[in-house]
């Protein structure tokens, strides 16, 4: 059974961080606050974890779209290829915040990834998912938690994620009322931005 932590985003408690960094890094699973919607996470160096993750989601590891979670944009280099001036412009502008952007990978993707040509990163405006990241110390593989409720969608109340999600996860954080409106997505694989989704984050950016 998952354990439930309160973490505040004016000062996460650093004892609790230490504690949600032990179980990561140990092929845990997280469920976590960020500046859209409550997501699913994991060490992205851990393949045990991330397959579990992948089971979770129903699909298979090597297909699967995952984000990158990303404290700032300082280790984006180890994750994607190089890039030019506008699109590091327009990924200055636009984070941190409620987008996803898809970027040319690297080779440098952990095994699982070598044959992914592209990968979404996310670096969130939400102190507790940034102070997550800066503990653990790489980034965290994540995906947005769906409620099965249609209408619902996703689910904001961390207590009722908790109800739900206890036996498969690790550790749900508590940061209080989550969002429902998913990040905005967009592709910069190609010569102009390409809109995929459109989120919480203005499209025009």
């Amino acid at each position: 059974m998952a354990e439930f932590i309160k973490l505040y985003e004016e000062n996460p408690n650093p004892r609790e961080l230490k504690k949600i960094v032990k179980i990561l890094k140990a092929g845990g699973l997280i469920i976590y606050p960020s500046d859209t919607v409550y997501a699913l996470g994991c060490d992205i160096t851990n393949t045990k974890a991330l397959e579990r993750v992948a089971q979770i989601k129903g699909v298979k590891l090597e297909k699967a779209n995952f984000s990158f979670v990303c404290e700032d944009l300082s280790n984006l280099s180890d994750y994607v290829r190089q890039i030019d001036t506008k699109t590091f412009k327009l990924l200055k502008r636009a984070l941190p915040g409620p987008y996803t952007f898809i970027l040319p990978s690297s080779n440098n993707l952990p095994s699982v990834f070598k044959k992914k040509k592209e990968v979404g990163i996310r670096v969130p405006d939400n102190a507790i998912t940034k102070a997550i990241v800066h503990a653990l110390g790489n980034p965290i593989v994540s995906t947005s938690i769906y409620d099965e409720d249609e209408v619902i969608e996703y689910t904001t109340d961390p207590e009722l994620i908790f109800e739900k999600w206890q036996s498969r996860v690790d550790i749900v954080v508590d940061g209080g009322y989550g969002d429902n409106i998913p990040s905005t997505i967009i592709n910069l694989t190609g010569d102009e931005p390409i809109l995929v989704r459109e989120g919480k984050g203005s499209p025009e950016i």
